[in-house]
């Protein structure tokens, strides 16, 4: 069983982060998609830069609470293992007396 040390933790998760953030791209062109007809109403830029960036930043949310949920899990899982090694050893150490 691999075990994550306190230097690899970290390193994984911002790398999912990273790796989350960069690749949704959904509400980024929603957000575009809804700038463009409405800023050629208003003849203005104002409505892309606020539903571009609005789009931008609830892909990188989503990205984010992804990654956290995964990394979440994964470490759900490792106290799992960490647990049920402890209970076995300890079972074979009574046995042993």
């Amino acid at each position: 069983m691999v075990k994550i040390g306190a230097t690899e933790g970290p390193k994984q998760l911002e790398d999912c982060t990273v790796s989350n953030a960069l690749g949704t791209w959904i509400f980024s062109i929603a957000g575009a998609l809804l700038a463009i007809p409405v800023g050629i109403k208003r003849k203005s830029l104002g409505p892309l830069v606020f539903f571009g960036t609005t789009g931008t930043m609830l892909d990188i949310i989503m990205g984010i609470t992804a990654c956290e949920r995964e990394h979440a899990e994964r470490q759900m899982k490792l106290l799992e293992e960490q647990r049920l090694e402890n209970t076995a050893a300890a079972e074979v150490e009574n046995e042993l007396q």
